[in-house]
C-alpha cells in the first residue's frame, strides 16, 4: 500500500508531465497555426483557460482549494486572463501580449509560492519554483514588447510556453528518478 506521501509524488509526477505534453502540443500547433489569426486566437484563450483548469484538478487532489489558496487564486486569476484575452484578441496583439504579461507574472509568483509550500513535502520543487520566477520575469518582458512598435503574435508567446514545458518536464523526470531512489534503498 503506498503512502499518502508516495501517492502525492505519483500524481505529481503524472500531473507534471501532461502539463509538459500540453505546451509542447501548444507550442506546435502555434507555430503551425501561426498564419491563421482565427486558430491562433483560439489557441491564446484555451492556454489561460488549461491552467485553470490544471491548478483546479491539481488543488483537488491535494486537498481541495481551501488547503492549496495559491492554486485557489491561480484558478481565479487563469479564469479572468481567459476572459481578457477573449477581449483583446478582438482589440489587438499589442492587447493581448500585455494581457499574456500580467497573467505571467500573477500566474509564475503563485506558482513559485505553491513551488515553496510543496518543497517541505515533496524536496524536489526546485524546477517549479525557478519555473514561477522565470515566468514572473518573462511576464514583464512580455509587457515592455507589448508597449514596443513591432506587432506580436502568438510566436512572441511560445517561448514562454516552451519554458514551461521544460521546467514540468524537468520536474516530473526528477519525481521519476526520486522515486527510484526510494525504490532502491
Amino acid at each position: 500500500m503506498q503512502s499518502q506521501s508516495s501517492t502525492q509524488s505519483s500524481w505529481l509526477r503524472s500531473y507534471y508531465f501532461v502539463r509538459a505534453i500540453f505546451s509542447i502540443s501548444w507550442i506546435a500547433a502555434a507555430i503551425l497555426l501561426s498564419g491563421q489569426p482565427r486558430f491562433a486566437a483560439f489557441l491564446l484563450v484555451i492556454y489561460p483557460a488549461w491552467d485553470a483548469f490544471a491548478n483546479l484538478v491539481d488543488a483537488q487532489v491535494n486537498g481541495g482549494l481551501k488547503a492549496n489558496p495559491s492554486q485557489a487564486l491561480n484558478v481565479v486569476v487563469s479564469v479572468i486572463t481567459t476572459l481578457a484575452v477573449i477581449v483583446a484578441v478582438s482589440s489587438s496583439t499589442y492587447a493581448v501580449l500585455a494581457v499574456f504579461g500580467v497573467w505571467a507574472i500573477l500566474s509564475g509568483l503563485l506558482q513559485l509560492y505553491t513551488g515553496v509550500r510543496r518543497l517541505r513535502y515533496h524536496g524536489v520543487q526546485w524546477a517549479m519554483i525557478l519555473s514561477g520566477a522565470q515566468s514572473a520575469l518573462a511576464g514583464g518582458l512580455m509587457i515592455s514588447r507589448s508597449l514596443g512598435t513591432d506587432a506580436p503574435t502568438i510566436l512572441n508567446i511560445t517561448p514562454y510556453a516552451g519554458f514551461g514545458a521544460f521546467y514540468f518536464l524537468l520536474s516530473a523526470t526528477w519525481l521519476v528518478v526520486v522515486a527510484y531512489r526510494k525504490a532502491d534503498a
